[in-house]
């Protein structure tokens, strides 16, 4: 039941970033927490990148390359200190730090602030998705921002590209680090086909989502769970 019950926090968060770009961490992290902590970062990290492969290969000639190279440059430093971040916090600490990550992605995303993707905004945003992606398997936010006035397509395939380089990335310095172990992986694969059957929904979705209510769907359920993981943590 538990299974089952991820794959179907999976297959939303897999609708919702095959619509928008991003969100399948945004929304599956904190439930997947509350249902099992075993489930993030880990396995979280593999389902999210392999997302980004098949909405890489949907709009791959859409993405910014110059941009995913930057962000993957400071993603780097970023990752190790969310691998060091992970292996130091016991369960209670590391879910508030999941909780408010969300929450932080959040209130980030509900100020309309006038960024764009230039050289050093991309190595700092590359620097936090790193740690909160690394740590808490959610890695979107910082690099989305830098792109949300770009078109649909060109964020997708960004980000896509991005998450799965970053995928890489994060999951070397975990196992470096002694955080990767065969049932984690074996756990994330095991939530691949709820992935890409939420894929696979985004296709028809996307057009209806993108009528103005992807955005307040996204941030009301992330900011709700994690509120309600935070709580959790509290008793843990």
């Amino acid at each position: 039941m538990v299974v089952l019950w991820a794959g179907l926090v999976v297959v939303v968060g897999a609708v919702v970033q095959g619509t928008v770009g991003f969100g399948i961490a945004l929304v599956a992290a904190p439930l997947l927490a509350l249902l099992d902590p075993q489930y993030v970062p880990v396995p979280l990290i593999v389902v999210a990148g392999a997302h980004a492969v098949l909405a890489l290969v949907r709009e791959w000639r859409d993405a910014d390359w110059r941009g995913v190279g930057w962000a993957l440059t400071g993603r780097l430093p970023g990752a190790v200190l969310g691998a060091t971040v992970v292996a130091l916090l016991p369960y209670r600490e590391f879910a508030t730090f999941v909780a408010v990550a969300v929450l932080l992605c959040v209130a980030a995303s509900l100020v309309r602030l006038h960024l764009r993707p230039t050289r050093p905004a991309l190595l700092v945003a590359g620097a936090v998705s790193g740690v909160s992606g690394t740590a808490a398997g959610i890695g979107g936010p910082p690099v989305a921002l830098l792109y949300q006035n770009e078109n649909g397509a060109t964020v997708r395939a960004t980000l896509g590209a991005y998450f799965g380089l970053g995928t890489l990335l994060s999951l070397g310095v975990l196992a470096a680090g002694g955080q990767v172990d065969g049932a984690h992986l074996l756990q994330g694969v095991v939530l691949i086909p709820f992935m890409a059957a939420g894929f696979l929904l985004s296709n028809p979705l996307r057009r209806l989502l993108d009528r103005g209510w992807t955005r307040p769907a996204v941030l009301g359920l992330a900011a709700a769970t994690a509120v309600a993981l935070l709580v959790q943590a509290q008793f843990a």
